[in-house]
């Protein structure tokens, strides 16, 4: 019985702050119990936690009493069983780590594309204005290799750092195109769309949501295998449930 509620959330947003969100955030999880990853940085928050429902949307709404974090809108899985081994609540200099400083989203983000119009340019093989489209995994080659979009075009990425050079290095082949950029849950496309729109890709989205998202919604069409997640579950399946 699937009895545990895995979440995974990330804002970009100013945190001056961050060094002192730490131990609220750890005594706050800790004391409901929850296990997972939670990074700060000046950039935003991003988390991935997993407990009963009650402590977990508990800790959500205690992090939401915090103006700058009252629009945190997690996605949801479940489990049978906790997925995380421990607690950490970690301050780094950004909460993906890009190596691009002047790359902010808090700023103003990329266009996005839900997944039901990413889904309806799929089947019909170009966007609205006829344009061909190509998804873009800007993911690792490890988390490639459990699953991705049909006929994706990747890079072969070893870390994310790796990205702006594979985009300067392959950009004229993407000139003509609609590309939609994915990741897991959004947070990697978030700076990868706003760098390659500033390389001078124009007509380049994100996938709201990454890839999580586009299984809730719209389930696996065109997609081939699962999803890699960073918890024990490895990955998960299109209706979400855990493949291993």
């Amino acid at each position: 019985m699937n009895t545990i509620l895995n979440i995974s959330c990330y804002k970009f947003v100013a945190l001056p702050d961050a060094a002192h969100l730490r131990q609220p955030c750890l005594d706050q999880a800790l004391a409901r119990q929850l296990k997972g990853t939670l990074l700060i940085a000046e950039e935003g928050i991003n988390f991935f936690l997993a407990g009963s429902a009650e402590d977990v949307r508990g800790f959500v709404d205690w992090l939401r009493q915090d103006p700058r974090l009252a629009d945190l809108n997690p996605k949801e899985s479940w489990s049978a069983t906790q997925p995380f081994r421990k607690m950490l609540v970690k301050v780094k200099r950004e909460i993906i780590r890009m190596n691009h400083p002047s790359i902010r989203p808090a700023q103003g983000r990329a266009p996005a594309v839900t997944a039901a119009t990413a889904k309806r340019w799929l089947d019909q093989g170009h966007d609205d204005e006829g344009r061909p489209v190509v998804t873009l995994d800007t993911r690792n080659q490890f988390e490639i290799d459990h699953g991705t979009f049909e006929n994706t075009l990747h890079w072969g990425l070893t870390k994310f750092t790796e990205f702006p050079d594979a985009v300067l290095a392959h950009k004229d082949a993407l000139q003509d195109k609609t590309v939609i950029s994915f990741c897991t849950g959004g947070i990697r496309c978030e700076k990868a769309a706003i760098f390659m729109r500033n390389a001078g890709l124009e007509h380049v989205y994100q996938l709201e949501g990454g890839i999580l998202k586009y299984f809730e919604e719209v389930g696996d069409a065109h997609y081939q295998g699962g999803c890699f997640v960073f918890d024990e579950r490895e990955a998960l399946a299109p209706d979400l449930s855990a493949t291993k």
